[in-house]
């Protein structure tokens, strides 16, 4: 059975039918949990179904509608969670056999404040085990097993938020929650055909959540439209006494003094100079024309962008603060019991990176930072693909053909400094599969981001393109 068209809509065409008496918090919720129970299954996007909760929740945001009370656009929305932030009523996996029966007694801060603004947790989502923190390379990296894409199912979906980027393409819910670390929000927003918002490092408490990289890590949501994303943003972002990463600032989405002021000869894009190296031919083909769209509303300006080792920065980081996390996984055997092979072999090489190797990379990671603030300012947005692939098949490995390492046109430099970025469809290329057009700003830019986003998709009609039934 196809999932019920209403799950299709935006946060804000649901609700209109919630507030008329269309539909009910209580028939979407069931709408979704029968979606992700067959076609969820299918694609392996989910680790779990939380009927319980989510009825429980329903009904609640049915009563408080139907009584005038009113929490905001999620009030009565279904939404999922990925598979690392903790929620009672349900384990929380990481998507790793070993954590298979682990569960907390709490809510992570991003589903409490989900909750709060009336939004409905129905499930949480798979995911590459441990956020492919251990470097995976084969596809087959979960317990729930490979990511399909909704539009090709023998496609990955993407890494490492493969459930909740499939779960929201393929229609079965309206938005969901992943974590970007290197690129993890964005790669399944590419590969799937969706939109995914990137925050800057801090904008959003991830207390509750898998740490990989205490540094890095960040939380942001996945959903079809620009104006989706302002919507969670919204409701998740802000400080909190339990994460000291988190920042003092707030985030209101429409911005309280509406849009953010633009030139007066639109908005300035930089375009990163070699952008076409390494990026497949129809990608580039999509790129330009969004290129051409986007001189509608601003000028398009080539920028040179430093030669700085941000890819090996990077990784080193990732790789000794995710060693640090999973230590006991390492020297107890367990890292074993990893789906793949891979993952079970580079934690022990992770776990022996001198630690000089690492104080060097943040002594790196300072300048590239200073430097990538630098261009920023001076752009309302760098442009460029979100990724220079389209999503491989699940035969092959992530080798340099295939990994996305072209992810955002200031992908590595861009989780280093911590900037806020947004991936939105642009097109089509291989085989019939999603392109993307990314978005990467200052850090605390998400409004003007999600203005111009916004902008691009009131001149196309990408993100309304649905994968076959």
């Amino acid at each position: 059975m196809p999932p019920d068209p209403l799950l299709g809509l935006s946060i804000g065409e649901l609700g209109a039918k919630l507030r008329s008496g269309e539909t009910s918090p209580t028939a979407l919720a069931r709408a979704a949990m029968e979606a992700l129970d067959s076609t969820g299954r299918e694609l392996n996007a989910v680790a779990t179904i939380m009927d319980e909760r989510a009825m429980r929740q329903a009904t609640r945001a049915e009563a408080e509608l139907a009584s005038g009370h009113d929490r905001g656009p999620l009030h009565g929305i279904p939404w999922g969670a990925k598979d690392l932030l903790a929620a009672v009523g349900a384990p929380t996996t990481w998507g790793a056999t070993p954590f298979r029966d682990q569960v907390f007694d709490y809510d992570a801060t991003v589903v409490r404040r989900l909750e709060q603004a009336g939004a409905v947790l129905v499930a949480k989502l798979a995911m590459v085990e441990l956020a492919g923190g251990m470097g995976y390379e084969e596809l087959d990296a979960a317990w729930t097993g490979p990511g399909r894409n909704p539009w090709d199912r023998d496609s990955w979906a993407g890494g490492s938020s493969s459930g909740s980027g499939a779960a929201v393409a393929a229609r079965l819910l309206p938005f969901a929650i992943g974590s970007e670390t290197f690129g993890s929000i964005v790669t399944p927003a590419s590969y799937c055909g969706i939109t995914g918002l990137r925050p800057t490092y801090g904008r959003v408490s991830r207390y509750g959540a898998m740490a990989l990289s205490w540094t890095m890590d960040k939380l942001g949501p996945l959903c079809r439209s620009v104006e989706d994303c302002g919507f969670v943003l919204d409701a998740i972002a802000g400080p909190d006494e339990n994460d000291p990463t988190s920042v003092q600032r707030t985030f209101r989405y429409p911005a309280p003094e509406g849009r953010p002021e633009q030139r007066k000869d639109g908005f300035r894009f930089g375009v990163p100079a070699g952008w076409r190296e390494g990026t497949e031919p129809e990608i580039v083909v999509n790129i330009e024309a969004s290129l051409e769209t986007l001189r509608q509303i601003g000028t398009v300006e080539e920028v040179a962008l430093p030669d700085m080792p941000s890819n090996q920065a990077a990784r080193i980081i990732i790789a000794a603060e995710g060693a640090s996390a999973f230590e006991d996984l390492i020297e107890d055997g367990r890292v074993m019991q990893l789906q793949a092979p891979s993952c079970r072999v580079k934690p022990h090489v992770y776990a022996a990176l001198p630690a000089a190797d690492y104080l060097r990379a943040m002594r790196v990671r300072r300048h590239i930072s200073a430097a990538y603030d630098r261009i920023t300012a001076e752009y309302d947005a760098i442009v460029g693909p979100t990724t220079g692939n389209v999503s491989p098949l699940l035969t092959q490995t992530l080798d340099r053909s295939t990994r996305p390492t072209t992810s955002a046109p200031i992908g590595a430099p861009g989780n280093l400094a911590g900037l806020p970025a947004i991936a939105v469809p642009n097109g089509f290329g291989d085989r019939g599969m999603p392109t993307s057009l990314q978005f990467t700003g200052r850090a605390w830019t998400e409004s003007r981001l999600l203005t111009i986003a916004s902008e691009y998709q009131a001149r196309t009609e990408h993100h309304l393109a649905a994968p076959p039934a």
